[in-house]
């Protein structure tokens, strides 16, 4: 089953970026379209919590939205 489109273009090129690199993406959740979740899902990684970042879809500036995804 294929996700849907993030409405955002420059979003939705980071979030395949990131599924190319192993990240698995998440739909929905609170106020977010969704979330991406670390491959590594490792612990000790930052401030020991897995890595999840939360992808938005109603950013004014998607641009720096999706630099900061692609980080």
């Amino acid at each position: 089953m294929t996700r849907r489109s993030h409405p955002k273009k420059e979003v939705e090129d980071a979030v395949r970026h990131a599924e190319k690199n192993g990240w698995r993406i998440q739909l929905g959740g609170s106020h977010a379209w969704g979330k991406m979740y670390c491959p590594d899902n490792d612990k000790d990684c930052r401030c020991g919590e897995f890595c999840i970042n939360s992808i938005w879809s109603t950013r004014n500036d998607a641009g720096n939205h999706a630099r900061g995804l692609r980080g």
